[in-house]
């Protein structure tokens, strides 16, 4: 069972910057994708950014410029660098990782981190 530890949220003012880490532990086939998802008040869970294990990067077209995700493969982790932060970015911000076994991947979820940026 993979479990998956997130930090790095909180309270910033419009225009600044946090970091999101997220740690995967427990896996023992491939992990494949690692990204993040976000849910604002009131609204569905959104792609935020996904990074593949082949390199492939994904991003929201709200986040482009302004968030990056990196990953470190051999130590099963992912970052999310969030700068220019908006209030439209305020969610919970959940981790996601994917298991790549032999006829299936499955998808593992953080617990989720608050994010909130004040105007």
């Amino acid at each position: 069972q993979v479990q998956l530890v997130e930090s790095g949220g909180g309270l910033v003012q419009a225009g600044g910057s946090l970091r999101l880490s997220c740690a995967a532990s427990g896996s023992r086939f491939t992990i494949n994708r690692m990204g993040w998802y976000r849910q604002p008040p009131g609204k569905q869970r959104e792609l935020v950014a996904v990074s593949t294990r082949d390199g492939s990067i994904n991003y929201a077209d709200s986040v482009k410029g302004r968030f990056t995700i990196s990953r470190d493969s051999p130590k099963n982790t992912v970052l999310l660098q969030m700068n220019s932060l908006k209030p439209e970015d305020t969610a919970v911000y959940y981790c996601m990782v994917s298991e790549r076994k032999i006829f299936a991947e499955n998808d593992y979820w953080g617990q989720g981190t608050q994010v909130t940026v004040s105007s």
